[in-house]
């Protein structure tokens, strides 16, 4: 099956363009909603409209969501996201039925813990030490000064049990729910809580251990706070850098923090999967389904390199709402477009930029805006793909998936495979967030010093031509150097890291990304925010969603549920008859 590439943006411009509806970004939430809203069942009395447009600032599609292909690799690797999980039922339904003649899902195979390391506070070893030792009823035992209760925990397992004592030290949660959450000594915990069971445990759930927190609603604590109560500060920096990710500890809210961990990242039990030629695949169906619903141009249209810098109402006695005026980037001139219907299909650090809050002309609307684009925290992210000749990873130690962790600056590699006809492969070698990414700052371009690239080395399967064309995308040569370095510390000196010949490295901070996924801030009452900016103004037609404002933050399945649950209320759509009819879409 061939890959599915986006289909080409219009890049110019059309003074005066009057339309139905207009989506503002083109990554996955702004594609889901234009290809829903000209093909979707209708409720009854709804009525479709009869121009849909997408007007994206940059030269691309998906957003956050990018596949690569270096030269002499034909095998996908993914800058952005990168997987989706078969609980994602949109997702999962539009992959497996919808776009079944386009799309191929594939598994996202974690490997086997015996063949990848951890490296924290420079103690070398392999991953499945925990899992032996237990096996083996051993304490396996770290450079971390842990408290004695908690010894031999890894930490899937340590957060298990904090987020299982806290459900179970509150009276509500053991009335309701005590037979859902299960503790098999020492180490093993389960949750069978559904999306709808979290809903109302979230803003309900009291934290009871005694000390400067009890009392207080859980959703009314930063994530940090709540653990360093529970296990100590010493417990709190080994669960920040041996789960790999220091934005699932962040202070950000307890209460949504819970099901996030419980159920993405300490189930062993998980399974993950992406796209056969890369994820970025879904997006393309969507612009793909998207125009051909009018291969004229009129009612369907995607317009690239064209920016929102204004939006007004339209003047009195115009037959529509709304005045956009978007800036041509290939030309610097301005142009004006006229809507019903505004969706700004956004990230926040996006909807910052353009100052989303003053389009809305009722001051406390403006003002209620304002204050709940600051209700997620934008979380920095980088990543840095390497190519090699040959999958060392495999030769040396057997890796042939999965991910080493350390708290090194590069946190995280990943071992995405080898080219099916030839032994060129791909490693994702830094993949870090918050705390690190200032690390790698210093070793990028800025406004005080240019920095020299990767130079790209022919191979036998690479030629200069074709890596001539990723010239421009190498990492600062400096940047792959350090992380060769990491590399090889993290793997030791039994393992040789050889040069790459190719590089390629997105840092998601930049804007108008503004980081690579978000977070609900503690104190957030989530169940209010999400519903009010899908429509913040009753009298407006004025709409916003995406992954920011969702309960799914850093998966297309939070983007999709928020668009979903947008069209269903504001536009009148129906139910998706290929969509599961209990699937639970949340608040």
């Amino acid at each position: 099956m061939s890959r599915v590439n986006p289909p080409p943006m219009d890049t110019g411009m059309d003074d005066g363009l009057q339309l139905d509806v207009a989506i503002i970004g083109a990554g996955v939430s702004g594609l889901y909603t234009g290809w829903r809203l000209l093909v979707g069942d209708l409720a009854e009395g709804a009525t479709r409209p009869s121009s849909v447009h997408l007007f994206e600032l940059s030269e691309r599609l998906g957003g956050r969501i990018e596949s690569v292909f270096l030269p002499g690799i034909s095998l996908a690797a993914e800058i952005g996201g990168m997987r989706y999980l078969q609980s994602h039922v949109i997702v999962d339904s539009l992959i497996s039925d919808v776009f079944s003649q386009e799309l191929t899902p594939q598994d996202f195979p974690l490997g086997d813990d015996k063949h990848h390391y951890r490296y924290l506070r420079g103690q070398r070893f392999k991953a499945d030490e925990w899992a032996n030792a237990q096996a083996d009823r051993r304490t396996f035992k770290t450079r971390y000064f842990l408290p004695d209760e908690v010894v031999g925990f890894d930490s899937d397992q340590l957060f298990n049990k904090v987020i299982y004592d806290v459900l179970m030290a509150d009276p509500w949660f053991q009335e309701r729910y005590s037979n859902q959450v299960k503790f098999t000594a020492p180490y093993d915990y389960t949750f069978e809580l559904t999306a709808r069971d979290w809903d109302d445990i979230k803003p309900n759930l009291t934290y009871r251990k005694p000390g400067p927190y009890q009392g207080k609603k859980v959703n009314d604590l930063g994530f940090w706070n709540l653990l360093k109560d529970q296990v100590g500060q010493e417990a709190y920096e080994f669960l920040a850098v041996a789960g790999g990710y220091y934005s699932n500890t962040i202070n950000w809210n307890a209460a949504e923090a819970f099901p996030y961990l419980v159920g993405d990242f300490s189930l062993a039990s998980v399974e993950y999967q992406t796209l056969k030629g890369g994820y970025d695949q879904l997006g393309n169906t969507l612009a793909q389904r998207f125009v051909a619903q009018d291969p004229s141009g009129k009612r369907a249209h995607l317009w690239g390199q064209n920016g929102l810098t204004a939006l007004t109402p339209a003047p009195e006695g115009s037959p529509y709402r709304y005045v956009l005026t978007l800036n041509n980037v290939q030309s610097g001139k301005s142009w004006t477009v006229y809507a019903n219907a505004v969706v700004l299909a956004m990230p926040r650090r996006a909807l910052e930029l353009i100052g989303a809050d003053r389009f809305f002309t009722q001051p406390q609307v403006s003002a209620e805006v304002r204050k709940n684009l600051d209700a997620v925290i934008s979380e920095p992210s980088f990543k840095l793909l390497m190519g090699f000749e040959s999958p060392w990873w495999n030769q040396e130690f057997q890796a042939v998936a999965g991910e080493s962790i350390t708290d090194l600056p590069m946190r995280q590699c990943y071992y995405f495979g080898t080219d099916s006809v030839n032994s060129h492969s791909i490693l994702l070698a830094s993949y870090n967030d918050m705390r690190t990414t200032p690390f790698w700052s210093a070793l990028m371009d800025s406004p005080h010093q240019q920095l020299e690239r990767f130079k790209p080395r022919p191979t036998a399967l690479a030629s200069r031509e074709a890596l001539a064309q990723v010239e421009d995308l190498q990492a600062p040569a400096v940047m792959v150097a350090e992380a060769v370095s990491q590399l090889q510390e993290l793997h030791g000196p039994a393992n040789p890291v050889p040069q790459p010949y190719v590089s390629y490295f997105r840092n998601w901070t930049d804007d108008p990304y503004g980081g690579g996924y978000h977070a609900w801030r503690a104190g957030v009452s989530v169940r209010d925010v999400m519903p009010f900016m899908r429509r913040p103004d009753p009298d407006e037609h004025l709409h916003i969603c995406g992954e920011a404002y969702s309960d799914q933050q850093g998966w297309v399945e939070g983007a999709f549920c928020e668009a979903e649950k947008m069209l269903q209320a504001h536009f009148g759509l129906a139910w998706p008859a290929w969509l599961d009819s209990q699937y639970y879409l949340g608040w």
